[in-house]
């Protein structure tokens, strides 16, 4: 019996094999891993650059003359957030502030999400305050928790403070 057993152990054959099933599962999970932290950065990336992009049109006042409201300002978000980002969930938030110093973080809900305090683009050389909120929910359901928690999800915000321009002249 001991004889047969040290015959065994020192075979080779199937060493590979066990090694590549003890390592595929890490290796897979490190996989799923990475590719779903790249697209969770860019959903980031996205939000900021269509925050930035729709704040162009307060900024500049063309949302305010144009009375587009919060319709034009969301067809600007989701003109620039096509791909990974859905639109409909994003929560926006534009609203004046009467001083720089006025600026406050972010109203949360029982289940974490942002919740608006409303829309109103402002006026000309108005101090303004443009927030917008996306929870991004994970794709795979074994990364996801272990990343970000029990949901699986991760919320991003990406907040303006700027000061609209002149945009009313005087004049003939």
């Amino acid at each position: 019996m001991f004889g047969l057993c040290k015959k065994l152990y020192k075979r080779k054959e199937g060493s590979t094999a066990i090694e590549f099933a003890m390592l595929a599962v890490p290796y897979v999970m490190l996989s799923l891993g990475i590719i779903e932290l790249s697209l969770m950065y860019t959903s980031a990336s996205l939000l900021e650059g269509a925050t930035d992009s729709a704040a162009r049109l307060v900024r500049t006042g063309q949302l305010q003359q144009a009375d587009g409201g919060e319709a034009m300002f969301r067809d600007a978000l989701c003109n620039y957030a096509t791909v990974l980002v859905n639109c409909e969930d994003i929560v926006v938030e534009v609203i004046p502030l009467a001083s720089y110093n006025d600026f406050s973080g972010p109203v949360y809900n029982a289940d974490g999400e942002m919740v608006s305090q409303g829309f109103d683009a402002g006026g000309s050389n108005d101090r303004m305050l443009i927030r917008t909120s996306y929870r991004f929910e994970m794709m795979t359901p074994l990364v996801g928790p272990l990343l970000n928690g029990e949901d699986g999800a991760t919320t991003f915000i990406s907040t303006i403070v700027l000061q609209t321009e002149p945009y009313e002249f005087q004049g003939a």
